[in-house]
């Protein structure tokens, strides 16, 4: 997959010459809707004999249009697993442009003519409710007054579960509520996370469960306080473990929140590697504790319940 980064206005010698069918999204998180409209690009341009192009933005249209600070921005997927899972969704070229005021204040028919018919798109693909500037004039039923027959548009309607829509906004509500499963189910894989382990206060150690602190980028959406089940995968091997998403407050209050996995059956250090954190299951939430024999054995019991867990997934 080629990828290519677009800053507006760009240049004609950045785009390749080939006629595409064009996915246009922003694609957080790459869920099941996501997942619908780049299937629908790609059997287009498998029928077509075209390439498969995506264009997406490099940061969400709220740092722009409502002023939100770049760094209180929380997304499901970085630009990096964005980029993975268009691989290996099969897509050609993938368009990330950088979301800035310039290109923000492009009239719709300008948008349509440098951002669809500069990168040579023959088919557009787009879910129902995608817009490129105010939705009473560029929604998708006006493109094809902007289009003047030059491509193909095809609408890809609402994809709904349990009679509700697939969208980020529904996902990040299931990971703020601890509805991990159902987070899981609209976006057709398992949540994931990923980070650097560095040194924490050791007390997990001492307390029988040592624990990877892990540091993690706050651009990253991190499910609801509390204990999960989990998996993690260290070098290139996977493993069990439970983590704690939390502020530690058995031993003092206002701590900041950290994320800690014990990783099951598991006894190497591990500081300074990178590890990524499957979100398969919510156990439970933070408690406190009045002594550290009640934490030890609801600790004891979070392993039993995280192995149940992966046992009768196992079955499954």
């Amino acid at each position: 997959m080629e990828i290519i980064k677009l800053h507006h206005p760009y240049t004609q010698n950045q785009i390749p010459t080939e006629e595409v069918v064009l996915a246009l999204g922003f694609f957080d998180g790459v869920h099941k809707g996501h997942q619908e409209v780049i299937s629908r690009a790609k059997q287009l341009a498998a029928k077509k004999k075209y390439k498969l192009a995506v264009m997406t933005f490099n940061q969400h249209p709220s740092i722009v249009f409502k002023k939100i600070a770049s760094e209180d921005m929380q997304y499901l997927s970085t630009v990096e697993k964005k980029e993975a899972m268009m691989a290996k969704l099969g897509v050609d070229i993938l368009y990330e442009v950088d979301f800035t005021s310039a290109f923000a204040a492009l009239k719709p028919q300008s948008f349509v003519d440098q951002y669809i018919v500069g990168l040579h798109a023959k088919v557009v693909v787009a879910g129902f409710d995608y817009t490129y500037g105010k939705k009473e004039v560029a929604s998708m039923k006006h493109l094809p007054d902007y289009a003047h027959n030059r491509f193909e548009i095809v609408i890809v309607e609402k994809q709904t579960s349990e009679e509700s829509k697939i969208s980020s906004t529904r996902i990040r509500h299931c990971l703020d509520n601890g509805k991990i499963e159902e987070a899981n189910d609209l976006l057709g894989y398992i949540y994931e996370t990923t980070g650097r382990v560095v040194h924490g206060d050791a007390r997990g150690r001492l307390l029988g469960f040592p624990t990877a602190n892990i540091e993690v980028t706050r651009a990253v959406r991190l499910p609801r306080v509390g204990v999960y089940a989990v998996q993690i995968l260290v070098g290139k091997q996977w493993h069990l473990g439970m983590a704690s998403i939390g502020h530690n407050i058995t031993f003092e209050a206002n701590r900041p929140l950290t994320v800690e996995v014990y990783i099951l059956d598991f006894e190497q250090d591990i500081y300074g590697e990178k590890v990524t954190v499957l979100w398969h299951h919510y156990l439970r939430d933070e408690l406190k504790f009045d002594d550290l024999t009640g934490l030890i054995a609801q600790l004891e019991q979070d392993e039993v319940d995280t192995r149940d867990y992966f046992l009768e997934e196992n079955r499954k």
